[in-house]
């Protein structure tokens, strides 16, 4: 790694929350911490500036600290919003637990993994009312108090109930006790190396896995980002995926606020390109599938107008300047840029494998895509390209302060990726025979499959659970064949699975979800079985013919329906797996 540099910037280290929230007042207090809408139709733009965030987050802490839940474990259930980051705050700066839970459950899941969290309270957005309700009923859980974000005479709660709290009632009644001298808050002492943050991973109940994270490994990823990539206090970062999920909390969150960044709340994933220009949002954190879809509307956009051919010339010129040191391309290519508000100049991509021609796609447009690598056990980020050194179809190379090394290589220098940090979980809660799994000798190993190349770039290959092990001992890598598939531009995504066959072996087999919008343009009135077959040509040439012959794919299935997938966007392939194979 002597050549390309890890570290490209100075930062701050800091130990705990406490530090960060001193942080807003001292540094930031007049900007603009967050910006939102109360609705997507409203045209008022709420904007919260950090001293009243910082102040915001003391009340409620002073009021939970008040209602003796001191080292307590507090739930979150919301969509993303402001209260959801000032309790996250407030609950974790009073040195109590936060349990974030993933706005999407259903109701049964949402009160198991209560009673799991062993939670003694929760703050709630008021669509969770009832389910509350029922829990409140049934006193199956620990739940002493039950906080509700929305105001009570907007609740359909019942009113009566000595138990249930309402957020910005608790605001008043801190700000109240800080007026009166209460020093709780100020007296609380924060131990950074202790569990303060519960995190389920995604899952089925019965399966997924509480992660213990404390402040210092998240403060340590905060640090180890900051080193590797310019975000400005002047940047306006749109927040849509999950807050309850580490890559949007570490990332958008709380490393952005500690940059100094405006948080603005997305309206809706169907709003983020009106969200966008109207928020004058200069970079976001996402998925690659999201990104993969803006990029072929973005392409589909410019072949309909006429204009491929130019915008293909105009590419090479600008890139021909940039080894140079002349930058064109946000001049040439203006009117792209426009048509996604005019302002983005940062996007941070993690979670899956990105199309090589997507990736390339916005960098030449002028657009500093990073692509990351993490998981929620490792605060969540371990490897990144920075913004000097990149390199297509790589997760760059392990931040400041992280070993990685590949465990059990084969002779293509594929194996495990192991994780030794100070960002590596503290084990998964009350299970310590799946901790004893995964924490070996200080080593966190991740399930994940990789190599790195001469030049200390990491590749990410799949999921070691994943890998279609063929009965001549060769390895399919699913997400290998994915990329090639999804290349092509009516898929809008694809599984890769191995369908078990008699004498113990696998034909491998991809499931496609195309877009039926872009056949009909062709042909008004074309079949499914003509879609199946156009598709399947292209299969076989566009992906089979640049794979050896025991990677081909051999049989196809192909739907509108969307694969079932995490809020995260990721592909729940195990499900899936059951829905293909009738298991379901």
């Amino acid at each position: 790694m002597s050549k390309y540099k890890r570290k490209l910037y100075d930062s701050t280290r800091i130990n705990d929350f406490r530090e960060l929230v001193n942080r807003y007042s001292n540094l930031y207090s007049d900007q603009i911490a967050f910006e939102y809408k109360e609705t997507p139709k409203s045209t008022e733009h709420i904007k919260i500036t950090y001293s009243e965030f910082a102040k915001d987050i003391k009340a409620l802490s002073t009021a939970l600290l008040g209602l003796g839940l001191s080292k307590k474990r507090i739930a979150i259930i919301a969509p993303n919003r402001y209260e959801w980051c000032v309790s996250y705050l407030a609950i974790t700066t009073g040195n109590m637990v936060v349990v974030p839970l993933d706005k999407s459950l259903p109701e049964n899941e949402i009160e198991d993994l209560i009673i799991r969290s062993k939670a003694e309270a929760v703050i709630f957005d008021i669509k969770y009312s009832e389910v509350f309700e029922k829990i409140s009923k049934e006193q199956k859980s620990k739940l002493s108090f039950y906080i509700n974000m929305d105001d009570a005479e907007d609740s359909n709660s019942n009113k009566s109930s000595s138990n249930l709290l309402y957020y910005h009632t608790l605001i008043k009644k801190g700000n109240s006790l800080l007026e009166q001298g209460d020093t709780k808050y100020d007296n609380v002492k924060i131990n950074n190396k202790e569990m303060s943050i519960m995190l389920f991973t995604s899952g089925t109940t019965s399966i997924s896995k509480a992660v213990a994270l404390s402040q210092s490994n998240i403060c340590e990823d905060i640090y180890a980002l900051a080193q590797m990539t310019d975000i400005r206090k002047e940047d306006t970062f749109l927040s849509f995926l999950p807050l309850h999920h580490t890559f949007e909390s570490t990332c958008t969150f709380l490393y952005g606020t500690f940059s100094g960044i405006t948080v603005a709340f997305c309206d809706g994933i169907k709003y983020v390109q009106k969200n966008l220009a109207e928020f004058k949002v200069t970079g976001f954190v996402c998925v690659p599938l999201m990104l993969e879809i803006m990029y072929k509307k973005i392409k589909k956009g410019i072949e309909e107008k006429g204009k491929a051919k130019l915008v293909k010339k105009m590419t090479k010129i600008s890139n021909g300047l940039l080894k140079v040191g002349i930058d064109i391309r946000r001049k040439v290519f203006k009117e792209v840029l426009d048509n996604l508000g005019g302002k983005i100049r940062i996007l941070i991509a993690g979670g899956a494998a990105m199309s090589k021609d997507a990736i390339q796609g916005f960098l030449d447009l002028g657009i500093n895509l990073l692509q990351g690598y993490g998981l929620t056990e490792t605060s969540p980020v371990v490897a990144g390209e920075n913004d000097k050194f990149k390199r297509c179809g790589s997760v760059g190379f392990p931040l400041p302060g992280i070993d990685v090394k590949i465990s059990n290589p084969d002779n293509e220098g594929i194996g495990e990726i192991a994780v030794k940090a100070p960002t590596v979980m503290l084990g998964y809660v009350d299970n310590p025979e799946a901790t004893k799994e995964v924490l070996k000798d200080d080593w966190f190993y991740t399930g994940d499959l990789g190599y790195f190349d001469k030049d200390g770039f990491l590749f990410i290959t799949g999921r070691k659970k994943d890998v279609i092990v063929l009965k001549n001992g060769k390895n399919v890598f699913p997400e290998e064949l994915e990329i090639l598939i999804n290349k092509l531009p009516y898929v809008a995504e694809s599984m890769v699975f191995g369908r078990p066959l008699d004498d113990g072996d696998y034909k491998i087999c991809a499931k496609i979800v195309y877009n039926k919008e872009h056949f009909d343009e062709l042909h008004k009135d074309i079949s499914e079985e003509e879609i199946k077959n156009i598709i399947w040509n292209d299969v076989k040439n566009e992906v089979n013919h640049k794979m050896p012959a025991y990677k081909y794919i051999r049989e196809i299935i192909v739907t509108e329906a969307p694969l079932i997938k995490t809020t995260t966007q990721k592909v729940k392939r195990h499900e899936e797996l059951k829905l293909i194979l009738g298991e379901a």
